[in-house]
């Protein structure tokens, strides 16, 4: 999807203005945090795709993306730490016509939520999931995690980190997904533009957005990300659409890429699969009805 700023800066027919994601709550992040850049780059990508806040809900976890959930305009849930995902999975299978958002840091999707990131991916469920990674744990003062560089001193570690860093695109590569992009918070244009993609991919899209973080993360700076960065739309023949290929691509690149890395639009997600479902045009969240189970009550105590 291609987009120069002209564009970008014009509503979709009908859209709502960037306003109507707005809230009265203050915005409380540290001063030059990703976060303000993510959340503006979001709010453009929805009014731009002309989905309205009344259709749209936002899953935060725990950390400093999570004190985005009262200032943003859409319906909101700030889940368990590293539990985001279950969680906004659970909302898109329950009602279907929600566009379902879900965002998480490093700290929470590759330690405690590993497992459900995982899983999410090899089953496909349609939402989209913004992976903010700033390389520590910064609502606990900057704690190393998961993708801390091997010896970056940081609180909790000052001698530096010794063992192997995890690598999220690789992980999520390994369980075969059918959407993986990577982007960054210093560029509000390509994040836009990725979002954007990922709304319209219609399984599990895992945007993964290298996030700056000024107060706790001295090595992955503006700077940094400008020299050690490049756009896979600019590579004259890289394959979106093989997996192997992309995969294999993103392990002997030496700088870090950048936008769509992989799609496969042919795969099933899973809502889809559920074949017992096909002739059912209500969702979940319709068929929710009170029971009596006095009868079941009565077998037990018999």
């Amino acid at each position: 999807m291609n987009m120069d700023k002209k564009t970008l800066n014009q509503p979709a027919c009908g859209a709502k203005e960037l306003s109507a994601y707005n809230t009265d709550q203050m915005m409380t992040w540290c001063g030059g945090c990703g976060n303000y850049f993510i959340q503006n780059a979001l709010k453009r990508a929805l009014v731009l795709e002309n989905i309205a806040p009344k259709d749209t809900l936002m899953c935060f976890d725990v950390g400093c993306n999570g004190n985005g959930s009262d200032k943003i305009g859409t319906y909101t849930i700030h889940g368990l730490h590293g539990r985001v995902l279950p969680l906004a999975v659970g909302a898109k299978i329950a009602n279907k016509n929600l566009h379902v958002i879900a965002e998480a840091g490093d700290g929470a999707t590759l330690s405690e939520g590993v497992n459900h990131l995982i899983h999410a991916v090899r089953s496909d469920y349609p939402i989209l999931f913004l992976h903010h990674d700033n390389q520590n744990y910064a609502l606990t003062t900057g704690q190393a995690s998961a993708t801390t560089p091997q010896n970056c001193k940081m609180n909790g570690t000052p001698e530096g980190v010794k063992i192997d860093v995890v690598d999220p695109l690789d992980l999520v590569f390994s369980a075969k997904p059918s959407f993986v992009a990577q982007t960054t918070s210093i560029d509000i244009d390509h994040m836009t533009e990725t979002i954007r993609a990922g709304l319209n991919h219609k399984g599990f899209a895992f945007i993964q957005i290298l996030q700056t973080c000024p107060t706790y993360n001295k090595i992955m700076t503006d700077e940094w990300l400008l020299k050690n960065t490049q756009r896979v739309e600019e590579l004259e023949k890289y394959d979106v659409h093989n997996l192997t290929e992309a995969r294999a691509f993103i392990e002997k690149s030496e700088k870090l890429p950048l936008g769509v890395l992989y799609r496969n639009p042919r795969k099933e997600n899973f809502i889809k699969t559920l074949s017992h479902r096909e002739c059912i045009n209500t969702a979940l969240i319709d068929e929710v009805m009170a029971v009596d189970i006095t009868p079941q009550l009565s077998v037990l105590k018999s």
